[in-house]
């Protein structure tokens, strides 16, 4: 792990590398700056380390202004003597605010959390990437993955049992009725899923061809549609939708 020190006290800063290098013969020092000036000189200048440790009151400024100047896309953790920066340091990139002087056993901690983090992220940027790759080669989407609290689940387009509009959000509906909010609109959802096994049978749904229990003759020429899970409102079909849906439903 490539790590960057911003520490305008050199015993500190050679006292935290060390404290890095016992945690972890992985954990590798490759810079240790002494001022924001050096810091914004370097973060412009070379590639984002994999994490940035940084105090705040340096000699030439709060470094919080770095973020200012730069791009600083990497976790960073906050090493300090003031505990009165901790919210604006959880606004920039923070994911730990020690306090000195550091312990080690918090040190360890800290880096724990940063493993922790990186390798569940990592974990579902490689399975979003799958599922683009998947996409890509298919044409249409297999898989959806979806949050529920903190956790992700993806859940086969087969097992998809509706996808609805309301209040300007869409639902996802199973077969076994969990249900999911989506951050796509119902039109872009139509476009990543098989025509063959989804269609909209009008503004508000795109239903898959196995959730449609019953076909029942509405008022109007229209259709009255029973699906599985059921729903509260009536799913109707417009009469001038009634004979493409007829002839998608037959095919």
């Amino acid at each position: 792990m490539k790590i960057v020190i911003i520490e305008d006290e050199k015993p500190a800063a050679g006292k935290l590398q060390k404290a890095l290098q016992k945690a972890g013969p992985d954990n590798q020092v490759i810079a240790l700056l002494y001022s924001l000036k050096e810091a914004t000189e370097w973060m412009a200048q070379n590639p984002s380390p994999d994490l940035l440790f940084m105090d705040v009151e340096l000699t030439d400024g709060n470094s919080l202004t770095l973020f200012e100047r730069v791009n600083i896309r990497c976790p960073v953790i906050f090493t300090t003597a003031y505990d009165e920066y901790w919210q604006a340091a959880f606004e920039h990139n923070g994911i730990d605010y020690l306090l000195k002087p550091i312990h080690q056993e918090k040190l360890e901690k800290a880096l724990a959390k940063f493993e922790s983090m990186r390798t569940y992220f990592t974990s579902r940027f490689r399975q979003l990437e799958s599922y683009q790759q998947e996409a890509e080669t298919t044409g249409y989407r297999r898989r959806f993955l979806v949050k529920r609290g903190p956790d992700y689940q993806s859940v086969p387009a087969e097992d998809i049992a509706y996808f609805y509009a309301t209040h300007k959000l869409v639902c996802m509906v199973t077969r076994e009725g969990q249900k999911f909010i989506l951050d796509q609109s119902l039109t872009d959802i139509e476009k990543q899923v098989d025509p063959s096994k989804f269609y909209r049978v009008n503004r508000k749904y795109l239903v898959q061809l196995s959730a449609v229990l019953r076909m029942r003759s509405y008022p109007k020429s229209r259709l009255l549609l029973d699906i599985s899970p059921p729903m509260d409102e009536e799913v109707l079909i417009s009469q001038e939708n009634v004979s493409a849906f007829k002839e998608w439903i037959s095919r």
